[in-house]
């Protein structure tokens, strides 16, 4: 018993001692040959304090690989000496500080345009990096060439010499074996239209392999709403082909809102209809065709119905198809439909243009033609052209970053006693300004112009209401020529939600009366998605020019969209 007595006692001694040990801290100077090196080390704010011996030497050896990559590359350390039980010192040497290198060239490996783009001092045979500068450089020329489809090209520095406080170096270009597309595979959706992949995406066989393309390009896929990418893509190399994999999953988005209401008109008790009805078939059939019905009425003075069909790339090619028909009726004044159908050519992923035909077709709905000499039958035929481009980003609620329409129309208007030409032209750009991850400014411009001999009130545009100057009711204002501005200040909190000002500007000009007229309208707004649903409403004040503020102008905008 006595002696497990003393076992104990040394056992407890030594653990005191030996903790005492580890829990002491580790200090470490660091030392170098000469004042102007040492005040070098001492501008690194190294860290100088450890709990053990081995984060210290860590510590020190890590030392060497640091100032090499700020130029000293001739350093070395000298020695490590132990001062005391809790106290070293590190002995450095540095040498000179290397500022710069200067790299010749073989105009077979590399442009002058590319090597501009990592230096500013190029010439037929060299160019010059700063030292700080050489990593990040060869990375980015090693990025170019891998761009053309050497994806195995690498880039060598060779014969290195010193003189003075510079490096000089030959640099090669290592080339691999260029590679091509030769088969891509979908994953997860594969029923998804090949079309897509290879004219909307332009994931094309046959094309240059360039990795960093082709992430962005399958990202674009994102953007129709039906399919998302759910990982990047990925490659396979054999000896003699090259296979992509694209992970890809489907989406619901069939969109559909509405609110109807019934009513008996107290004067002639005839049933009325008002309220709005949106409905957006995509992608049902696998084949990226979409199918819109539209239907808006107040129940006394106008109603909308519009229904169109889109086909894309027809028989795997980059033509599709779009018809659509539209009726709008104001009251008991009149009544104009307009049919349309066009045919649209992929030019590029983000590039389209298209070819068609459009009529209109109007009547006069009053009994008592005298009282309105500004409202007549009449049918107008059309040849309309026209060019898009729409650039995508990544982003839930605001897919689209970049999107222009210019269309034009040329055709002639015939009435009971006139047949005259007309000319109808539209422009639409937004763009959105990213000014950080949640700060953001959109722009987006309507412009209208319809020129004639003659105008009548049933063929002007109608412009007012949430997707053209808010503040105003829909559709409430008739013009021969319009001009739209529409700004927003955007502040998102997170993928589902954003507030935003309201700042619209208008012109338009009304030939059959002689108005010409500039329009405002201020106001806030709110944008929240929520499961399947994005609700959007706005509180707008719109105003004419010269004309002083009125609350009861305020108008309240409530968009709704429901995905099943």
């Amino acid at each position: 018993m006595k002696s497990l007595f003393y076992i104990l006692v040394y056992l407890n001694i030594y653990t005191a001692f030996f903790f005492n040990i580890n829990a002491q801290n580790l200090h470490l100077k660091f030392k170098a040959q000469d004042t102007i090196s040492q005040s070098t080390i001492d501008s690194l704010n190294l860290n100088t304090t450890f709990n053990n011996y081995l984060n210290l030497k860590k510590e020190a050896d890590t030392l060497h690989h640091y100032l090499e990559s700020i130029g000293f590359i001739e350093n070395e350390m000298r020695s490590l000496e132990k001062k005391s039980d809790s106290s070293y010192v590190v002995f450095y040497y540095l040498g000179s500080k290397y500022k710069s290198i200067q790299l010749f060239y073989s105009e077979k490996d590399f442009s002058k345009r590319e090597l501009l783009q990592v230096s500013k001092k190029v010439t037929d045979t060299y160019f010059i990096l700063p030292f700080n500068a050489i990593e990040p450089s060869i990375e980015k020329l090693n990025l170019l060439k891998t761009e053309n489809g050497n994806i195995f090209a690498r880039i060598k520095l060779e014969n290195i010499t010193k003189k003075r406080k510079s490096l000089f170096a030959d640099v090669k270009l290592l080339k691999g074996g260029s590679r091509t597309i030769d088969s891509i595979v979908v994953k997860g959706y594969d029923k998804i239209s090949k079309s897509h992949v290879k004219y909307y995406a332009g994931i094309k066989k046959g094309k240059k392999l360039n990795k960093s393309k082709l992430i962005k390009k399958n990202n674009i896929l994102n953007s129709l709403g039906f399919v998302s990418v759910t990982k990047p893509p990925e490659i396979l190399f054999k000896k003699d082909s090259t296979i992509v994999y694209l992970y890809l999953k489907k989406e619901k988005n069939n969109l559909f809102d509405g609110i109807l209401g019934f009513a008996t008109d107290e004067n002639s008790q005839k049933l009325i209809f008002n309220g709005y009805l949106n409905l957006e078939l995509n992608n049902n059939l696998n084949f990226g065709e979409q199918f819109l019905l539209n239907y808006k009425a107040d129940g006394n003075d106008q109603q909308k119905f519009r229904a169109r069909l889109t086909l894309p790339y027809l028989f795997n090619t980059p033509f599709g198809l779009i018809t659509e028909l539209k009726i709008f009726k104001r009251d008991s004044t009149f009544s104009t439909s307009d049919q349309l159908i066009k045919v649209k050519y992929q030019i590029s992923p983000s590039s389209k243009t298209y070819l068609g035909y459009k009529s209109y077709e109007s009547s006069n709905l009053r009994k008592d033609n005298s009282l309105y000499i500004d409202v007549e039958d009449y049918t107008s035929k059309f040849i309309l052209t026209g060019v898009s481009y729409t650039k995508t980003q990544n982003n839930v609620l605001f897919p689209i970053k970049t999107e222009i329409y210019l269309d034009s129309e040329i055709g002639s208007k015939e009435t009971k006693n006139t047949n005259e030409t007309q000319v109808r032209a539209s422009l639409m750009f937004h763009y959105i300004f990213n000014l950080n991850y949640k700060n953001s400014i959109y722009l987006k411009n309507s412009t209208q112009l319809l020129n004639s001999e003659n105008y009548l009130t049933n063929e002007l545009f109608r412009f007012g209401g949430i997707n053209s100057i808010r503040g105003f009711n829909e559709n409430s204002i008739d013009a021969s020529f319009y001009s739209v501005l529409n700004s927003e200040y955007r502040y998102q909190f997170n993928q589902d939600m954003y507030v935003h000002s309201i700042i619209d500007f208008a012109y338009f000009e009304n030939q059959i009366i002689a108005l010409k007229q500039k329009l405002y309208s201020f106001g806030v707004g709110i944008g929240l998605q929520t499961g399947t649903s994005i609700i959007k409403f706005s509180i707008a004040n719109g105003n004419a020019e010269n004309q002083n503020f009125n609350f009861s102008n305020t108008k309240i905008h409530i968009g709704i969209s429901s995905k099943f």
